[in-house]
C-alpha cells in the first residue's frame, strides 16, 4: 500500500482526502438528521394520549357541568366527573412529559452520533492539513530564490528517506556540500514534491 501511496501525487492525494472528508461529514449530518427523525417518531404515543387525555377531560367536565344543574342532588353527581376529568388531565400530562423526553433525546442520540466524527476532524485531520498547507506555503514562497533552493535542499537531506536520497545517486550529500547546482536543484525539487509543489515554469 505505501508504495502504490508514493506514486499517487501528494496534491492529488490532499485532494482525495479532502473529498473524503468531506463525504464522511455529511454521511454522519444524515446519519444525525435519520436518529433525530427515528426518536421524533417515538412521541407519537405521547401526542396521541396528550389529545385522548385532554378529550376526554373536557367531554368528563362538560358532563359534570351539565349534571351539576340537576336540582338537589346536581352537586353530588357532579363530584365523579370532577375526579374523573382530572384523571383524564393526568393522563394527557403524562403525554405531555413523554413528548417533552423524546424532543430531548431527539437532540442528545444526533449529538452524541456527530460527536466522535467531528472530533476526528477537528482534531485530526485539520491539524495535519494546516500543518500542511503552512508547510507548502512557506516552501512556495522561496522555491525561486537562490537560498530557498539551498534550504529546501538542505531539508531535503534532513527529512528525506534514504531510499529517495539513494535514487539521486550514491554521492548526493557530497555534491550537495561542494555547491553543485545540479544536486542542490535535485534535492529542492524532491523537498517539492514532497509538499505537492514544484519549480514555477516546469
Amino acid at each position: 500500500m505505501k508504495l502504490y501511496a508514493d506514486r499517487v501525487p501528494v496534491a492529488l492525494r490532499q485532494l482525495l482526502t479532502d473529498i473524503f472528508v468531506v463525504i464522511w461529514v455529511y454521511v454522519w449530518i444524515r446519519v444525525a438528521i435519520g436518529i433525530h427523525d427515528t426518536v421524533q417518531q417515538l412521541a407519537v404515543p405521547g401526542q396521541k394520549l396528550e389529545s385522548a387525555g385532554s378529550g376526554i377531560a373536557d367531554n368528563l367536565a362538560d358532563a359534570g357541568g351539565k349534571v351539576g344543574r340537576v336540582p338537589i342532588v346536581g352537586d353530588e353527581l357532579t363530584s365523579p366527573f370532577t375526579n374523573a376529568a382530572d384523571a383524564a388531565r393526568s393522563i394527557a400530562e403524562a403525554g405531555q412529559d413523554q413528548q417533552e423526553f423524546v424532543a430531548q433525546l431527539a437532540l442528545i442520540l444526533p449529538a452524541i452520533a456527530l460527536s466522535v466524527p467531528l472530533a476526528l476532524v477537528l482534531f485530526v485531520w485539520l491539524p495535519l492539513r494546516l500543518r500542511w498547507i503552512r508547510r507548502a506555503g512557506v516552501a512556495a514562497a522561496v522555491r525561486n530564490q537562490p537560498a530557498g533552493q539551498d534550504l529546501l535542499a538542505l531539508r531535503a537531506l534532513a527529512s528525506q528517506p534514504l531510499t529517495e536520497l539513494a535514487r539521486l545517486g550514491p554521492d548526493i550529500a557530497q555534491s550537495w556540500r561542494s555547491g553543485d547546482p545540479a544536486a542542490v536543484t535535485a534535492l529542492a525539487d524532491l523537498e517539492l514534491r514532497r509538499l505537492g509543489l514544484r519549480h514555477r515554469g516546469r
